[in-house]
């Protein structure tokens, strides 16, 4: 079997493959049009999220047997008709859950000790102490909605912690010792932190809006390491503004392009310019899942899944 690489990852992936006996090509440079030019003469392609697999892409993909998604979800693939073309779809998420909980946890500790803000006025010569008082997490209700790979690997780092951990997923039966599952609104009356961790789909894409935030009885922190695309940003903004919002950590962002790659245009939306300048938020450009372990464990999963089906 033939399969082609699209974006480059840990060499392990490569190597391994070479041993099973796959044909391994690399492209990294070639458009999209180029790449469907030839696809036709591969049965699996690896990639990360350079562009989009759709049913063009398919259609000209007449041998594709698999598409291996070097990250958790398949948002940039046609999934619905990939599978009607009886081609497996391969993600890896279990290879960046703990990069991911192990962010999010460092993003809720940030902002609740005021790290970011008291860092930058040290390195300014300002010593504020009161002004920089903190506050524990010991004692609070987090809120995870979404209760998968990442949501998991969450809860299992809060269990440190004297913390109640509430789950919200729209699948039955998913909590477990860590995280007691309730219904949303039991979720939206007790929580004081909010951690997303759903892929994107048409269900998630602008979930966390002005009247979902205005349904919670509490201020709350809200944290996000899944898509930017289920936030409406200029709706955070608002709540942050008037306090609803408490703070926020922001990983992902709705004006990333789909990529993932880069979001800076020359011009900079309204509520993205608050964000920037607001104490209380605290961003990072899509890293959560970005680790020198995660690089390794996502190329080995992948590994691992195409050993099991096609080998």
């Amino acid at each position: 079997m033939k399969i082609l690489h699209l974006d480059t990852n840990h060499e392990l992936l490569i190597n391994q493959l070479n041993d099973l006996g796959f044909t391994n090509c690399e492209d990294y440079s070639s458009s999209k049009q180029e790449i469907e030019a030839k696809i036709k003469n591969y049965d699996g392609i690896i990639l990360r999220s350079r562009f989009s697999i759709d049913k063009q892409f398919l259609d000209a993909a007449t041998n594709l047997k698999f598409i291996g998604r070097v990250g958790a979800g398949l948002e940039n693939i046609d999934c619905d008709y990939a599978i009607s073309k009886d081609i497996e779809l391969i993600a890896a998420p279990e290879g960046n859950r703990n990069a991911v909980g192990e962010h999010a946890l460092g993003m809720l500790l940030s902002l609740f000790n005021k790290l970011n803000k008291a860092d930058r006025e040290v390195r300014i010569g300002k010593w504020q102490r009161e002004a920089n008082r903190g506050i524990e997490l010991d004692g609070r209700t987090v809120g995870l909605i979404g209760y998968g790979n990442m949501g998991k690997a969450f809860a299992k780092k809060l269990r440190g912690f004297d913390v109640e951990v509430l789950c919200y997923d729209i699948k039955e039966h998913v909590g477990d010792a860590n995280a007691k599952q309730v219904s949303l609104k039991e979720f939206q009356e007790q929580v004081e932190v909010v951690s997303l961790h759903t892929p994107q789909t048409p269900l998630t894409s602008n979930m966390i809006n002005s009247e979902f935030i205005n349904q919670f009885k509490n201020p709350f922190w809200f944290i996000n390491t899944a898509r930017g695309k289920s936030v409406v940003t200029k709706d955070l903004v608002s709540a942050l503004k008037t306090g609803k919002i408490l703070g926020a950590g922001l990983d992902v962002l709705e004006y990333e392009k789909a990529s993932f790659e880069d979001m800076f245009t020359s011009t900079m939306p309204e509520p993205f310019q608050y964000l920037i300048a607001a104490e209380n938020v605290l961003l990072t450009p899509h890293v959560a899942g970005w680790t020198i372990e995660s690089k390794e464990k996502l190329a080995q999963t992948i590994v691992d899944k195409i050993k099991a089906k096609f080998c």
